[in-house]
């Protein structure tokens, strides 16, 4: 067996695919999540969706803060991860030049990154969704909601260290043969 075979590169691929595809599939759902969430704070309380500090000092226009839309906000960052992912492994795809090593390697990046990403996205739009809803009973609850998203989010991170160094494993690997 070759260890470079025509098809390894479809494994790269796939590793792009699903590191871009999972993680944004895990960032969609927890922005759907938390905006409904969000959505149900708006019709009780209005004014929290753009609150302009949680310590009640007026600050400048420029410088509100939007408590109820960190869900949202860290559920898009998910989907950064992937797509930083997907552009190092397709970078790394050369036709030719590509062993089975890198192509394994990447698909299992791919996978790390995606899953990972699928997994922060669910639990964000989750807790989002329930503490931006709790946000309307008590505002006590912002640094709670924030902290918990924060553990979230860095399952994603994670995954996007993990496929990093996946990354850097597979350019190093395997050299095919020069005929």
């Amino acid at each position: 067996m070759s260890a470079c075979p025509p098809y390894a590169p479809f494994f790269g691929f796939a590793g792009v695919a699903s590191a871009m595809v999972l993680s944004t599939v895990g960032a969609a759902f927890g922005t759907a999540k938390a905006g409904i969430g969000i959505a149900g704070l708006g019709s009780f309380k209005p004014e929290l969706i753009m609150k302009v500090c949680p310590f009640h000092v007026q600050l400048p226009s420029t410088m509100a803060s939007d408590n109820s839309l960190i869900p949202v906000v860290m559920s898009g960052i998910i989907a950064v991860y992937g797509l930083v992912v997907s552009v190092l492994i397709a970078g790394a795809l050369r036709p030719g030049d590509y062993s089975l090593f890198a192509g394994f390697t990447h698909l299992g990046a791919g996978l790390a990154c995606g899953l990972t990403g699928l997994a922060a996205g669910y639990a964000i739009g989750i807790v989002g969704d329930s503490c931006v809803r709790a946000y309307v009973q008590e505002q006590k609850v912002f640094v709670s909601m924030v902290l918990i998203l924060i553990f979230a989010e860095v399952l994603g991170l994670y995954g996007l260290i993990v496929a990093l160094i996946m990354n850097t494993s597979a350019i190093g690997g395997d050299k095919c043969p020069t005929i």
